[in-house]
């Protein structure tokens, strides 16, 4: 039967604190250009050069403002998490990040122009005379050059190229890249000497940032690890590739965990403690149990299959709003391509027995099919429907025409989607041809998230 739901767990996934979250970013981006701004006098726009210098001092903060904000973004502030959504925070970090790097790669290179044509030597002469200098220059230039590595990490034909691993470790280092900048900008920007009010904020800003991160993202979980004693029961082989881990733990549900989430797990073992994976729920949570199904895709993923039963696991989550609580309408359409049958066949559990279901299940073979048997069991004792797509995507197009041959009515419909970039992008542009608005359009795609 359909799990029972509180208010507390059917919020997840509604606008409730995003708004004012916006507009406290907002003032706080305010209130960082108005600190140049307040420290400026009129001599600095008095010639080129000077007036070069103070756009690099503003684009200086903004930058720094970004990548501050970029952080905040993914530190796990459960009140921001469960009104945006985590995946949805991550888009707005990746974007973000870019921004930030390019303003501070711009007040590099506008400071030096600017100090440099007053002194009326090179460039680069001058950017080297300022390292050697100014006090905390070289931890900044080294911070900066930690983020000119993270910045390039995550371009998509780059992230391609390396393993999960690889990208999360130079993605971690970003904290260090920011906290390096922290001296230099409070030691030598104008707009701190002889401003003690200015210097107290973006003191603040930092300390909040950095207290935000590390209650959200090591003190809370570390206890909550400690506090549920979450340890692997057993491994299950599902298919060729793919392996289900069952987690024994205490008062579970008092996670208010939901069929559709996901968590950032680490398993104290050899080769695996050191680093989190994001892996989705792939059995409706209970009191003691919890279930992730992962596919071997030739990183650290495939050692899940050594892990023993015993091994203490550590967590960070619920996150994510991809969950059975955001459906408006009573005929639902659950898409999963391969293994993003996972989070789906959990979100099966959740529906209540008013809705009607339908299951697009679409893999290349019969042997990547998993949870056959646990979907059919499922399907059959809440009246849904699983339609088994075997074959390749000229078989199985997955446009509006393709899609309404198995649900009539898909234009009235929740849609679900879980599965490759491709597939997500198909079943969306399906949508929008049959009317179907964004609102009613949830997706869960396979792509790094962001756990630095």
């Amino acid at each position: 039967m359909a799990v029972k739901r509180s208010k507390r767990d059917l919020a997840v996934g509604h606008r409730i604190n995003a708004d004012w979250a916006s507009i406290a970013l907002g003032v706080g981006l305010g209130l960082t250009l108005a600190l140049e701004l307040d420290s400026m006098t009129s001599g600095d726009w008095v010639g080129v050069y000077p007036s070069i210098t103070s756009i690099s001092r503003l684009v200086a903060l903004a930058g720094s403002y970004f990548a501050l904000v970029g952080l905040v973004f993914v530190a796990r502030i459960p009140w921001i998490e469960k009104s945006v959504g985590h995946d949805k925070l991550v888009k707005w970090h990746r974007k973000l990040g870019p921004w930030s790097l390019y303003l501070i790669l711009l007040h590099v290179l506008l400071v030096g122009l600017g100090y440099a044509g007053g002194d009326r030597i090179s460039t680069l002469s001058e950017l080297w005379r300022m390292t050697l200098k100014y006090p905390w220059m070289i931890p900044a230039d080294i911070g900066f050059g930690l983020m000119m590595a993270a910045g390039v990490s995550s371009y998509k034909k780059a992230r391609a190229k390396m393993s999960y691993e690889t990208w999360w470790t130079i993605h971690l280092y970003t904290y260090l890249a920011i906290a390096l900048g922290f001296m230099h900008q409070v030691l030598t920007g104008p707009m701190f000497a002889g401003h003690p009010l200015n210097k107290i904020y973006w003191e603040g800003l930092y300390i909040a940032s950095a207290a935000v991160i590390l209650l959200w993202r090591f003190v809370i979980p570390v206890a909550r690890s400690l506090r549920h004693n979450l340890r692997v029961d057993q491994v299950v082989v599902e298919g060729p590739g793919v392996v289900s881990v069952v987690m024994r733990g205490r008062h579970l549900d008092r996670l208010h965990a939901q069929g559709g989430q996901f968590f950032s797990w680490r398993f104290i073992t050899s080769g695996q403690w050191w680093i989190s994976h994001p892996y989705s729920l792939s059995a409706a949570p209970t009191e003691h149990f919890m279930r992730v199904t992962i596919k071997d895709l030739g990183d650290a993923s495939g050692a899940v299959l050594n892990i023993k039963p015993g091994t203490r696991v550590f967590f960070e989550g619920p996150y994510g709003t991809f969950v059975a609580s955001k459906a408006a309408r009573g005929h639902i359409v659950l898409v999963g391509g391969g293994v993003g049958i996972t989070p789906l066949r959990a979100l099966l559990e959740e529906f209540d027995a008013t809705k009607e279901i339908d299951v697009l299940y679409r893999v290349g073979s019969e042997k990547e099919l998993v949870f056959r048997k646990e979907l059919d069991a499922i399907a059959d004792w809440r009246g849904a429907r699983v339609h088994y797509l075997v074959g390749n995507r000229k078989q199985h197009p997955m446009d509006a025409r393709y899609i309404k041959k198995f649900v009539p009515a898909f234009s009235e419909s929740d849609v679900y989607i879980c599965g490759p970039t491709g597939l997500v992008e198909t079943v969306r542009k399906a949508a929008r041809d049959v009317g179907i608005p964004h609102d009613r359009f949830h997706n869960e795609e396979f792509e790094f998230h962001s756990v630095e």
